[in-house]
């Protein structure tokens, strides 16, 4: 017998040694896809079996889906834009994503402890009930007053466009005459913005930072401002969303019975009783809630000053959540040992300066804070809406206006309407909210787990059939809605 001859009992199966090698790989492919898209790009050297990923945000009560959504945006958003390239360059290094996650969890954390501080501080509220209407008034007052020198003299005998004459009354540096963006703005307005929230190890690279910055540029001004600035595409989502809206069917009506009987005299009683009853529910209802409303409101006005925010700033000692795993932060993971050895909540330069820089200002700060006086936020709300819909030239509805208005900024329900607007809005921007937004972009721009083809700019005619469609469906108030729609986006149109 010779060396190589074996007895058959002996000898491997080769099918049984194929159908094994197929069933492993089978496995081991099931398994690769039962692990989540973010934990296989963004944590790869993590063990496997675990699927709890790190906190992307310092406030321990973002919820872990919250925070599943945000993994899962940030990880087909490098497997589409990052990924292809870099293999590109090499197929075999793997720390390149996790560094670029590990920036943008420091990014994500700026953002938060910044947000968290306008709002202790009030500065959000005032931004969105006070300067925000304001500016829109303004907007609208400038726009009328263009359009009033159109057949003046001012325009030249109408040589200058409405456009020219609006810039000339209320020009802004970021607008040029024509209605272009100018991108050197934006350029220092997104410098500005890397300096607070990146790394030093990432702000110093001048090559790294040119190309952040040109790609938020691109993205900021072309893809998004260059879109949403539009009338048309403001009509379309205009009319998308009404078309979301379920029709109510009509009643149909009963035709009424002719004669007298008991019988209708009973229905007739038992249906009152049934009504009075329902007046009489909801309105124990309304005031239970109005009771509860108004001692949220209350808690929410005392609890908003003393609230601790995950800062940081390592001079406030505000320590991370104890939820917070040090071990598998993402800060932590992305950072070798021989440049990103810093802790993970080190903050920037940039941003300890801009700390510094406003210490001296912290005292005089919180004597204009904690001062109570009139915010009068739903006064410049009213105003705006004033002015948009021209209330000031029918007498109805500037009387009806004015009181509302002299009612709302004076008394005690103007000091409540001070405290319950913020409430409000805090309640509006909950987590929740953020939430569906995150998930409604994902599946926008990645339909299938990859970006969506870029959509069709629409020609002039199907534009002017979105606008009528849009008028046809609010029944003749539509002019108004799209006119008021038009003035907003009109600076910032490219003509």
């Amino acid at each position: 017998m010779s060396a190589l001859s074996f007895p058959r009992k002996l000898m491997p199966n080769r099918r049984h040694v194929a159908s094994s090698v197929a069933s492993n790989g089978n496995s081991s492919h099931t398994a690769n896809r039962s692990v989540p898209l973010s934990k296989r790009l963004l944590f790869p050297t993590t063990p496997a079996s675990s699927f709890e990923l790190p906190p992307l945000l310092l406030n321990p009560s973002i919820s872990p889906e919250f925070n599943a959504e945000l993994y899962d945006f940030i990880a087909l958003a490098l497997r589409a834009f990052v990924q292809p390239w870099w293999t590109k360059i090499t197929r075999y290094d793997k720390e390149f994503l996790p560094i670029i996650t590990g920036i943008l969890t420091h990014v994500f954390r700026t953002l938060e402890d910044r947000l968290a501080k306008a709002r202790q501080r009030g500065d959000l509220a005032e931004l969105v009930f006070r300067n925000v209407p304001t500016v829109i008034t303004q907007h609208y007052r400038d726009f009328r007053l263009a359009q009033s020198k159109l057949t003046s003299s001012y325009a030249a005998g109408g040589a200058l466009s409405i456009q020219t004459l609006f810039h000339a009354s209320q020009s802004h540096m970021a607008v040029k005459p024509g209605g272009e963006i100018d991108l050197d703005y934006v350029r220092f307005f997104v410098d500005h913005i890397l300096k607070t929230c990146l790394p030093k190890e990432d702000w110093d690279p001048e090559a790294e930072r040119l190309i952040v910055r040109e790609i938020i540029v691109k993205i900021v001004v072309q893809d998004i401002l260059g879109k949403i600035t539009q009338p048309w595409f403001i009509e379309k989502m205009i009319l998308e969303q009404l078309m979301n809206i379920p029709s109510t069917k009509p009643k149909v009506a009963v035709p009424p019975s002719n004669g007298f009987s008991m019988h209708t005299l009973l229905v007739f009683v038992l249906t009152m009783i049934q009504s009075i009853s329902g007046v009489c529910l909801a309105l124990v209802h309304a005031y239970r809630q109005l009771v509860v409303t108004i001692r949220e409101v209350n808690q929410h006005s005392s609890i908003i000053e003393t609230a601790p925010t995950y800062t940081l700033d390592p001079l406030l000692h505000n320590p991370p959540p104890p939820s917070l795993p040090v071990e598998t932060d993402p800060l932590l993971i992305s950072r070798t040992s021989s440049n990103r050895s810093g802790s993970s909540l080190k903050p920037s330069i940039s941003s300890s300066s801009l700390d510094s820089s406003s210490g001296d200002r912290s005292s005089s700060e919180e004597e204009y804070h904690d001062t109570d006086y009139p915010h009068d936020y739903a006064t410049c709300s009213l105003l705006m809406l004033a002015e948009i819909f021209t209330t000031n030239t029918r007498f109805a509805s500037n009387t009806i206006l004015s009181t509302v208005g002299m009612a709302t900024s004076q008394g005690v329900t103007g000091r409540w309407l001070d405290k319950f607007l913020p409430y409000l809005l805090t309640r509006t921007l909950s987590i929740s909210l953020m939430q569906n937004i995150t998930r409604t972009a994902k599946h926008t721009l990645f339909p299938n787990g990859y970006p969506a083809p870029p959509p069709i700019d629409p020609t002039a005619e199907e534009q002017a059939e979105t606008r009528r469609r849009l008028v046809g469906f609010l029944d003749g108030d539509g002019e108004r809605l799209l006119l008021a729609l038009r003035l907003i986006s009109l600076p910032l149109t490219v003509p």
